[in-house]
């Protein structure tokens, strides 16, 4: 799509949304406060805050990625308490869309971060900022062939089934694997964002298969638990191992040669840029309709550059 196309289509969605937005609270949802991820989503978002007195910005999520029908009330209470805006990362495609609808209706802009919505949403919030996860996932896939080749075994190690991010990362990563190679595909195994669950599948995976040449962990706690289930086997440096996040224990990985790189999204930049649209949406401006947020492929050759320094947490 084009700029001028998502220009012309988000001044539409704007044009369309009653106006009773005005000054005030902008309520920053995302799918657990449990992660440094989402924490640094909450920088971005305080960054934008800082240095202007119309606005305030509270932000809130579940204990856990899975808590659904939990972050499908902390929306309906925002909506309650009257915010003037609502930044979400949705946990469910389907189960927050008919929440967006109500805050539509309620005259409250939304900006979708992180994961989509289902089509039953569509025309109710503003712009979405997300990673393109598509991308991201075939150059993790392409990473991977060139460190392992055309053959062989590589692990998915995934989190919530069916959630936006996941479909995107996880089915392109293998998508390109399937059209480029001969690599036999293990998995996918879903750990519902569990570090715990992720290292006892991860441990199992290994054991199960001492073929492996390759293993992918698609998300934050994902990826922390199976390079911890790497290091205990002993498996550290025999086999390629990417991640998906760059948290401190990621980067750590990837220095000690546990990963040869992690995939980091732009998790600032989608809190800032997700409540300055917002923030626009109220002041009558338009936004783009899709807003890239970026991913950078951090290893152990670049990890100090700047260009990785900005985007590690």
């Amino acid at each position: 799509m084009s700029n001028k196309t998502r220009l012309m289509a988000a001044a539409a969605l704007t044009a369309i949304l009653p106006v009773t937005a005005m000054a005030g609270e902008i309520a920053v949802i995302v799918k657990t406060t449990n992660s440094n991820f989402w924490q640094n989503v909450n920088k971005g978002a305080s960054a934008a805050i800082e240095g202007q007195s119309e606005h305030t910005m509270t932000f809130n999520g579940p204990a856990s990625e899975s808590a659904v029908a939990d972050q499908v009330n902390l929306v309906e209470n925002a909506i309650n308490r009257g915010v003037s805006g609502i930044v979400l990362a949705p946990s469910d495609p389907e189960a927050l869309a008919p929440v967006v609808k109500r805050a539509y209706e309620s005259g409250i802009p939304v900006a979708i971060i992180d994961s989509g919505l289902g089509e039953a949403a569509k025309g109710t919030y503003q712009t979405f900022l997300s990673t393109d996860n598509c991308a991201a996932g075939e150059a993790v896939a392409k990473a991977m062939v060139d460190a392992v080749g055309t053959e062989g075994k590589v692990a998915v190690m995934s989190y919530v089934a069916g959630v936006g991010s996941e479909i995107g990362r996880v089915g392109c990563f293998m998508d390109y694997l399937k059209g480029n190679s001969q690599i036999e595909i293990v998995g996918p195994l879903y750990s519902q964002s569990q570090m715990a669950t992720a290292l006892n599948q991860t441990t199992d995976i290994l054991a199960a298969n001492p073929d492996l040449v390759g293993i992918f962990g698609a998300n934050e706690p994902t990826a922390v638990g199976m390079g911890r289930a790497i290091v205990q086997a002993g498996k550290a440096g025999k086999l390629a191992a990417f991640g998906f996040d760059g948290n401190g224990d990621l980067q750590d990985f990837v220095k000690d040669g546990t990963l040869n790189a992690i995939a980091v999204q732009g998790s600032f930049q989608m809190g800032e840029l997700g409540v300055k649209a917002v923030m626009d949406v109220i002041a009558g401006e338009s936004v783009d309709e899709f807003i890239d947020t970026g991913v950078v492929l951090v290893t152990r050759d670049n990890i100090d550059s700047p260009e990785a320094q900005h985007v590690l947490y």
